[in-house]
């Protein structure tokens, strides 16, 4: 595997909008190298504590590492952050100071061939961010009729040529099982026009990042996940969210939105609805900054959006 530069995204940007207090709990949902659970930590000081949460194990093992002077501190798990409010209840906590979502796929992830994230490599068709799952990119490519196919391709991977890939996908499966990335990329490229290839991003881009969605249940993970997470959070405590295409951006931007909407419920002093308890903090997402840019290509599509809890925490923490 190529030598890999882990460059935590927008970093200031998270450590600032989460407002970190010396001796608070914290919650990094997608913990993987470590990179700003480290700087998290570091202002916490001595008596702070970190939950980290990863469904990736081989990353746990790189946050472990990374993380090696703050061990002491740190609950590393190897788990969904869709589970949160199982994860967080089962440790015992039920108030946290603030909870941090990093999306998307890391580069250790991209750059491991044998992972099969990347259109950059051949590699069996896999993209499994939990190595325990068992439906893998191969299945859906060879086993989804056309018309499912195309529209996954469609939804997750806004792709305007999702029925002629979908098309071509069958048609080229009828000879063999598609079975790598490098067979994938060249059915791709052939279903897109030329002038088309010729503009953009890489003409893969979009459907391999629809798979990656769909193998992973990613965005009902992630409406899950906030939802739970946000109902954790205690007064002034606050949860900050780095999406990286607009999918993501739109379940935060929304969830968001109907956190700090008014209180629906009849009887507000026994609030259930969560409603009225968010105060937005970004009114447009953050990007990263030209030379965070020419230091890490890869934060581009970078967005983070962040909120605080405005409303004591025993209105809407889940039942202990």
């Amino acid at each position: 595997m190529p030598e890999i530069e882990h460059k935590p995204v927008l970093l200031a940007e998270t450590i600032e909008m989460l407002a970190i207090r010396a001796g608070g709990i914290y919650v990094d949902c997608t913990l993987g190298a470590g990179g700003h659970a480290q700087e998290i930590l570091r202002r916490t000081g001595p008596r702070g504590r970190l939950i980290g949460i990863d469904k990736d194990r081989s990353a746990l093992d790189r946050a472990r590492k990374a993380l090696a002077v703050y061990l002491d501190q740190v609950a590393f798990v190897a788990g969904d952050f869709r589970n949160l409010q199982a994860i967080l209840t089962g440790l015992g906590i039920y108030q946290v100071d603030g909870i941090l979502f990093d999306l998307g796929v890391s580069a250790f992830q991209i750059l491991e061939p044998r992972r099969g994230f990347s259109y950059a490599y051949d590699a069996p068709l896999d993209m499994r961010m939990d190595q325990g799952a068992k439906l893998t990119a191969f299945d859906l490519v060879n086993n989804l009729d056309e018309k499912e196919l195309a529209a996954l391709i469609f939804r997750y991977g806004e792709e305007k040529w999702a029925r002629r890939i979908a098309s071509l996908i069958v048609a080229r499966r009828r000879k063999s099982p598609i079975t790598t990335t490098g067979q994938l990329v060249e059915v791709i490229k052939a279903a897109i026009p030329a002038p088309a290839r010729r503009k953009g991003p890489h003409p893969a881009k979009r459907t391999f990042q629809a798979l990656r969605i769909a193998v992973n249940d990613e965005l009902s993970g992630l409406a899950q996940g906030l939802r739970a997470g946000i109902s954790f959070l205690g007064s002034g405590a606050r949860v900050v969210v780095i999406s990286f295409h607009s999918l993501e951006d739109r379940i935060v931007k929304n969830i968001f939105r109907d956190f700090a909407s008014p209180c629906i419920c009849d009887v507000q002093l026994n609030c259930t609805c969560g409603r009225g308890s968010l105060r937005i903090l970004t009114r447009k997402p953050l990007t990263p900054a030209a030379r965070e840019l020419k230091l890490n290509p890869r934060a581009r599509s970078a967005k983070l959006r962040a909120a605080e809890k405005i409303v004591p925490a025993a209105n809407v923490l889940p039942t202990k």
